[in-house]
């Protein structure tokens, strides 16, 4: 009782299922050892028969010797391997053989006991540890099949060697019985619960998962608004600040609605970004963001542009298939305004932005924006896509961080890199199946 005590017991690392799977496979070993003895002990009680006694003691107790060598090594192993695992597989396949070569062959009820290996192969180990075995245990039944073809044409035996062979052979069928039917009630039954606890382990994990990609959508977005909120607020703090310094008696009435009026503009772009998310938020669950032409898409980033930033010089370029779709996703356009705000912040004169879907690579649009200024520092380009790295220390940095998060979801990629003749360039790149339709 202390031996199985102590193979139920080893501490197994979780992570391993080689680990587990070397012990459940140590532990059916123990039995069928046991039950094969108990079983022989009961042949040679109930019956004048005798049987090779110290054949079947020196078998088990090597078995049993196995069995101690394999509580070793999960014990001692940082790593149990698929190798080291078949290789037990194998050595109780080897016994078996030696068994039967010495207690009747294929007529021994025990070289089912093949099958049992085999359905533990199939369960811890791949494919190619599975049809090894399979074509081994094929090939021990044919060879014990074709030894007994020639036993047959061998004088018979006598009448207490047949039937002492009979009560081995029913002794062999009970204990075959025993042990598939405890497998099926315990390992299997194990088994299928542990698959069973897994598929709902996934499951729960799926929409976990399905949570999670709606709650970084959306804070994404949000964290998108804040940032191009940042244009507007700022326009109208300097505003202010003028007015607030300004002497009243000399003000101009013709400036005053100037800036009254550049303040209104600021104000209903403000409204303007948190109404578009206050609609993504409330849209309906099975909605999905449906795709528009892309020279609808290029003209709302561009008059967004053109409108926050009148005296910047921004060259707009579509080059495309006719016809061609993007999805209408909001975070994606966020994305793409935020990079052209930081080119034209970094630009000494001019920023080019351009939509292509290139011929001589199918299926994908690119979207190229670059600019003529300093350049991205090395420092800066290895942390792309981290949040919240930025040239600029008033920034929030989040501009790259943004644009990956939407370019990804879209299961496209983003690049940055500094241009020989000076300057940066962002280029990215999304696969039209997923972001167009037919």
């Amino acid at each position: 009782l202390a031996f199985f005590r102590d193979l139920m017991l080893v501490n197994l690392d979780e992570r391993s299922s080689m680990r587990q799977g070397l012990q459940r496979l140590l532990l059916l070993r123990s039995f069928v050892a046991a039950s094969g003895l108990i079983g022989f002990l009961l042949f040679q009680t109930l019956t004048n028969l005798q049987g090779p006694v110290t054949f079947i003691l020196g078998i088990v107790l090597t078995v049993f010797a196995s069995v101690m060598f394999g509580l070793w090594r999960l014990r001692a192993a940082s790593l149990i391997s698929n190798a080291e695992v078949f290789g037990h597989l194998l050595f109780d396949g080897f016994f078996l053989v030696v068994l039967l070569l010495n207690t009747g062959g294929a007529s021994n009820p025990f070289i089912s006991y093949l099958l049992v290996l085999l359905a533990v192969t199939a369960t811890l180990l791949p494919k190619p540890y599975v049809n090894s075995f399979a074509i081994s245990g094929i090939a021990i039944y044919t060879f014990f099949i074709f030894l007994d073809f020639q036993n047959d044409h061998q004088p018979d035996m006598n009448a207490a060697g047949q039937e002492m062979s009979f009560q081995l052979h029913l002794i062999g069928m009970w204990v075959i019985f025993v042990v598939s039917a405890i497998l099926i009630s315990v390992f299997i039954t194990r088994m299928a619960s542990t698959i069973k606890v897994r598929e709902a382990t996934l499951a729960t994990a799926r929409e976990f998962e399905i949570r999670n990609e709606q709650l970084v959508a959306i804070g994404t977005l949000a964290a998108g608004t804040a940032h191009a909120l940042g244009t507007p607020l700022s326009t109208m703090a300097v505003l202010l600040t003028e007015l607030d310094r300004s002497d009243l008696s000399e003000m101009n009435i013709e400036d005053v609605k100037e800036d009254i009026s550049l303040l209104k503009q600021q104000v209903t772009r403000c409204k303007n970004s948190l109404g578009e998310l206050t609609r993504y938020y409330n849209r309906d669950s099975n909605e999905s963001d449906l795709p528009v032409l892309l020279s609808v898409f290029t003209d709302e980033v561009k008059d967004y542009i053109i409108n926050i930033h009148p005296t910047s010089d921004i060259n707009f370029g579509t080059s495309c298939a006719p016809n061609t779709k993007i999805a209408s996703d909001l975070s994606l356009k966020h994305a793409i305004i935020n990079i052209i705000e930081n080119s034209i912040k970094a630009a000494n004169k001019e920023v080019q932005v351009k939509f292509s879907t290139p011929e001589s690579i199918s299926g994908q649009l690119e979207i190229a924006i670059s600019d003529d200024g300093p350049g991205i520092p090395s420092e800066v380009l290895e942390k792309v896509g981290e949040p919240f790295i930025s040239m600029r220390k008033e920034t929030m940095g989040i501009g790259i961080f943004l644009a990956n998060a939407a370019v990804q979801k879209l299961n496209g990629t983003i690049e940055l890199f500094n241009l020989k003749q000076g300057g940066a360039k962002t280029l990215i790149k999304l696969p039209l199946s997923d972001v167009t339709t037919t």
